[in-house]
């Protein structure tokens, strides 16, 4: 099947926040979606194997920060490419605690908080469904990053967790991309990494080009 016609789909870019006992986890999603106006709720996908989706569903709510296309793309990095259960992702970013849930504080369109009402169970994803009980930092002067944006622009790519990751082809043509991993957080480099200046540290844990290994 050609799922082509499923990236023509809108997507926003989004710093979801959790309370872990006391402590902020938190990941990035590109699919969410507003379900009703009235009494408004919101549907989240969230991969089974991050760990913000074990934490959303234990705390039964959870924070969401909308990234503009003023967002740093390192914060994207941070929160995108590591894990939670051994990475406080929120060491390298701006941010607050509202009710026990991080929320980012520079260059983001607006934040919302949720409380879980549901959520439904498919294969690799859980779809949760949450209602909106606050919203605050609205900001109509710098537009929400959107997903063609962070691609196109920002030339950003999409973690194999995402709702929306497809694999590339490989042809004859067309080499498959070289990939490394860093040892100590996870970080996915695209490219050649031997290319990269000697000094060259990975942009999450600031370590050097030892600590990664070619996938």
């Amino acid at each position: 099947m050609d799922l082509k016609p499923l990236m023509q789909l809108s997507y926003g870019m989004y710093v979801v926040g959790a309370d872990d006992n006391g402590k902020p986890a938190g990941c990035i999603v590109n699919t969410i979606s507003q379900i009703t106006s009235e009494n408004p709720i919101v549907a989240l996908s969230m991969n089974k194997n991050n760990y913000t989706h074990d934490v959303i569903l234990n705390s039964g709510k959870f924070s969401v920060s909308i990234l503009s296309e003023q967002t740093d793309p390192t914060v994207i990095s941070y929160m995108g490419f590591s894990s939670g259960r051994d990475t406080n992702k929120f060491e390298q970013v701006a941010y607050r605690m509202v009710e026990d849930m991080p929320v980012l504080t520079d260059h983001i369109s607006g934040a919302f908080l949720c409380k879980v009402v549901g959520s439904y169970e498919v294969e690799t994803h859980t779809i949760i469904l949450g209602r909106v009980v606050d919203t605050f930092d609205y900001n109509d002067d710098i537009p929400p990053m959107s997903y063609r944006y962070y691609h196109q622009v920002v030339k950003g790519k999409a973690p194999k967790n995402a709702p929306t990751y497809v694999k590339e082809e490989v042809t004859a043509e067309q080499p498959e991309e070289e990939i490394y991993v860093c040892t100590v957080c996870g970080y996915v480099y695209h490219g050649d990494l031997t290319k990269e200046p000697d000094d060259y540290v990975c942009p999450i844990c600031k370590q050097g080009k030892d600590k990664f290994v070619k996938k």
